[in-house]
């Protein structure tokens, strides 16, 4: 208040500058079905294939990558 700000003022820069403490609910995860943990591995196994050099994927490479994968994991059953 030194500055010159009116009291109504201040108490509202006091309560803006106070936490809040809210209630936080249990974050619910969805678990990975068993095909979609075949198919990761599979594309990882074969995503090094459709890469440049540099890391970056070639033309089409992901499009190419994902259906090999799709493939491989299929046979993995």
């Amino acid at each position: 208040m030194a500055g010159g700000a009116s009291e109504d003022a201040a108490d509202a820069a006091v309560t803006l500058a106070t936490p809040t403490i809210e209630k936080t609910e249990k974050k619910v995860t969805r678990k990975a079905s068993a095909y979609a943990k075949k198919y990761g591995k599979a594309f990882k196994k074969v995503a090094k294939k459709y890469k440049k050099k540099a890391g970056g994927w070639k033309k089409n490479g992901f499009r190419l990558a994902q259906k090999e994968a799709h493939r491989v994991a299929k046979r993995m059953r």
